[in-house]
């Protein structure tokens, strides 16, 4: 049973692979040429593959991107659970312990590969009215989760009490997208450290009871 199962799980391997491959060679093409003057052949040629072999893992250039949404999506989602989910902590010491280890998480989420939030911000929009709003979409997916966090923080009694739930966290998500901004520019770990603390403070002396 064992041994027959293995090349399977080889093929499988060296599928992943190369589907990984293939959207490496994409972000590639995106950066040299723009999204919109990228074609297939492009993307086929810079790897080494024939056109057949690009549609066996993709749709076309767009389901790409798709698919890059989808996995960020999956990525955040595992940061902001267990100890790290909105419910999770009940007094002001713990709460930035929470938003510490998050900081960090999704600066890793984004930091390792550079392309994903200049993909996002700055590319995706544009590619069609379908992508433009799904990524409105995912900031707003962004505000709700912030929220949840900030309304259970007035429910323990740890955040201000007046708190205006929704604005804070458009005004939190707002700092953490011009940071996400910052890092393409100074992608240094140092740099993105001192602006995560920086970003913390800001949120604990706005917000916390007093």
């Amino acid at each position: 049973m064992t041994s027959s199962a293995e090349p399977v799980s080889r093929a499988e391997r060296k599928k992943q692979e190369l589907r990984r491959e293939i959207i490496d060679a994409a972000f590639e093409c995106f950066a040299d040429r723009g999204y919109h003057a990228t074609g297939i052949a492009d993307i086929a040629a810079r790897l080494g593959i024939g056109h057949g072999t690009f549609y066996r893992y993709f749709e076309n250039k767009r389901d790409i991107v798709d698919h890059v949404v989808e996995d960020l999506i999956g990525r955040i989602a595992a940061v902001l659970t267990k100890e790290n989910a909105p419910d999770a902590v009940t007094n002001l010491e713990d709460y930035r312990a929470q938003s510490a280890r998050i900081g960090e998480s999704l600066a890793r989420v984004f930091g390792e590969d550079p392309r994903v939030p200049r993909l996002l911000m700055f590319e995706a929009p544009g590619i069609d009215k379908a992508m433009a709003e799904r990524v409105l979409d995912l900031f707003e997916l962004g505000n709700a989760l912030t929220a949840a966090y900030l309304s259970h923080g007035v429910e323990q009694g740890y955040l201000r009490a007046d708190l205006d739930v929704p604005s804070t966290a458009n005004a939190i998500n707002g700092m953490i997208l011009g940071s996400a901004i910052a890092s393409l520019r100074k992608p240094g770990a140092e740099d993105q450290r001192r602006l995560s603390e920086a970003l913390r403070r800001v949120m604990y002396d706005g917000i916390a009871a007093r």
